[in-house]
């Protein structure tokens, strides 16, 4: 009888414990794998946000904010859970952003590998093609936040938009 209940109360505590690590992984997420994970970056320079704005297109001003600001989303998302030392930094300098302008696809893509390669955040916007551009065309590009000196060595190129 005593086997029983030790056996019994092992195993609910054991699936009890099972249930806690479960949820407290969910909550708190996982820590991102090295496919994922963010290089850490030694620099005394401050932090920016880089959108790069594909001007081919002819997109309204309208259209351009919402594009920018759909890339400013979706990279602050990403340095929350890549990045959220750099993410402070940025915060806590400004939160600059600078808006840049290409006129190719090509040299969107071309810029976003190599900040991938970098170990850079990306933030790659495809629109839904619902107002006055294709769908699934590629209109922005968030890079960071990350040091303007790292950031400036694969968009250092470009022009203001």
């Amino acid at each position: 009888m005593d086997f029983n209940i030790s056996f019994w109360t092992g195993l609910g505590c054991g699936i009890c414990l099972g249930f806690s690590m479960y949820a407290l992984k969910k909550y708190f997420g996982t820590l991102p794998d090295s496919a994922k994970a963010v290089k850490k970056f030694v620099s005394n320079s401050e932090y920016k946000l880089v959108l790069v704005v594909r001007t081919d297109l002819n997109m309204g001003k309208g259209k351009i904010a919402a594009q920018c600001s759909h890339a400013a989303v979706g990279a602050f998302e990403k340095a929350q859970k890549r990045d959220p030392e750099g993410l402070k930094c940025w915060q806590m300098t400004g939160q600059a952003k600078v808006a840049l302008k290409t006129d190719t696809v090509d040299e969107i893509k071309q810029i976003a590998d190599n900040a991938k390669k970098m170990g850079l955040i990306t933030s790659l916007i495809r629109d839904a093609g619902r107002t006055q551009i294709a769908p699934n065309s590629i209109t922005v590009l968030g890079v960071g936040p990350a040091p303007k000196d790292v950031i400036d060595k694969v968009t250092g190129h470009l022009k203001l938009l």
